[in-house]
């Protein structure tokens, strides 16, 4: 375990309500400082500790002052750490969680096969496994998704992974913290071009097309973004990008408001049973293993109904790790398609999650991975997409990288949830990523964004 300074984290005057040089009366009438903000993690680690600390003293509160102020805070909690593995108590805190403070839980989702382990939780039993009775609510469109979150109406939500993150630096929208501590999906998306443009699959040829994309803050703007900016294009003004509705997107694409769309599926290969598009490209061939859509909540659930919380993740990376199996691929497809969830043909749905798909140009293909299913939230992805806001400015000023993506994408609680289901995760949190044949190096995001020569920054 890592110690954080948070100051002495056994005195109740570093608590969320006090902080170093606190003015109030009980600490002492020196001078204020900024309270700082703890996120679930942090808050688990120091219950944790103090737990711990309090229960070697014995309730002696004399003793225990006496000690820290000799040792210094820092010191007794990496004292303990080496002794009691404080990162194992911690899992099995989640481990062995009470029943959910509330168990009826409304979840919203998108009507996508990113969002398959959230939607087929409910009809294959992984929700009610854990003591919970969820009713997930097909939602029209991200905006939406974004609002009825802020508002409370969704307790939890499927989000794009740039989401929470905007919503966390106030993005687009009112600023709250949201937490996402797992990934829902990876790859799973394709550039769709209409059958007009056959001859034009070179992204220099497609100056002034429109495109498609299902929200601002999605992989899917960043990523189309990344292609035309390689070709040559400046994505502001040589090509138009309109945010459409995932459901909307075929429509567009046939009554020609599109000339194509970088679009999650099940559409971009229901563009291709109506005839109406080809898939130009997957986006696992730009970037292998990208992350899409995620399960997000605002940090206030987790913190405040932690059981609820826990038991909903499990629910959730449960459901990823079962989808993750290319066996179990036909049974889920069967599972989601109904009106109910996506509504969309079995064979459309069958040709996603199974990787054997046709193209709209006559070939077929075995691309197992089209989609896949990897619930670990990478925090060198989630630096990689604010390098992208910040490269097309939806972000300004100095960015603290690590700080942001480390707040928001809670590896740790994905890691212990993981390895109670007896899966291993990953021992790093960040690793390099390669976008295009270009190496993204989490250690340098300025020097990153200052490498591109389109840009808005």
């Amino acid at each position: 375990m890592s110690v954080k300074s948070l100051g002495d984290p056994f005195d109740p005057k570093s608590d969320l309500t006090h902080g170093a040089g606190c003015s109030c009366a009980s600490c002492g009438g020196a001078a204020a400082a900024p309270v700082e903000k703890l996120d679930a993690e942090q808050m688990l680690e120091r219950a944790v500790e103090s737990a711990v600390v309090r229960s070697v003293f014995g309730g002696n509160e004399m003793s225990r002052r006496a000690f820290t102020s000799m040792l210094g805070g820092g010191t007794l909690a990496a004292a303990l750490a080496s002794v009691l593995p404080l990162d194992k108590v911690k899992a099995a805190i989640l481990d062995d969680l009470g029943p959910p403070e509330k168990p009826d839980l409304r979840v919203g989702f998108v009507p996508i096969t990113c969002a398959t382990p959230i939607i087929m939780a409910e009809p294959m039993g992984f929700y009610e496994r854990y003591g919970l009775n969820v009713q997930i609510i097909r939602t029209a469109g991200w905006a939406i998704a974004r609002d009825m979150s802020l508002s409370g109406e969704y307790d939890a939500s499927h989000m794009l992974t740039p989401m929470p993150l905007a919503l966390t630096l106030g993005a687009g929208s009112t600023a709250e913290h949201f937490v996402m501590p797992a990934i829902g999906n990876i790859n799973g998306q394709a550039i769709v071009l209409h059958n007009d443009h056959r001859d034009k699959r070179d992204p220099s040829q497609w100056k002034g097309f429109r495109f498609g994309v299902p929200f601002e803050y999605s992989m899917h703007n960043f990523l189309l973004r990344y292609v035309v900016a390689e070709a040559g294009l400046d994505p502001d003004t040589d090509i138009q990008i309109r945010v459409t509705p995932p459901p909307e997107m075929v429509a567009n694409l046939s009554a020609g408001n599109l000339d194509g769309f970088l679009s999650p599926d099940p559409f971009n290969q229901r563009a291709v049973w109506e005839q109406v598009g080809f898939i130009h490209q997957l986006t696992k061939e730009l970037w292998e293993g990208h992350p899409c859509c995620a399960f997000a909540c605002s940090a206030r659930f987790a913190r405040e109904m932690p059981n609820t919380y826990g038991a909903l993740l499990k629910s959730i990376i449960d459901a990823t790790q079962y989808a993750a199996n290319p066996e179990n691929r036909v049974e889920i497809a069967e599972a989601i398609s109904p009106s109910a969830y996506l509504n969309q043909p079995l064979p459309v749905v069958q040709q996603v999650l199974t990787g054997r798909f046709t193209d709209g140009l006559g070939e077929i293909h075995d691309v197992p991975r089209r989609i896949d299913f990897d619930p670990f939230p990478w925090h060198s992805m989630g630096v990689w997409i604010l390098t992208q806001m910040k490269r097309w400015g939806y972000i300004e000023g100095d960015i603290d990288w690590r700080g942001v993506a480390e707040r928001v994408y809670l590896a740790s609680d994905a890691a212990s949830v993981m390895r109670q289901l007896g899966y291993e995760p990953p021992a790093e949190t960040y690793k390099t990523h390669t976008i295009m044949g270009k190496v993204f190096d989490p250690a340098d995001p300025d020097g990153y964004v200052e490498s591109f020569a389109i840009r808005r920054t």
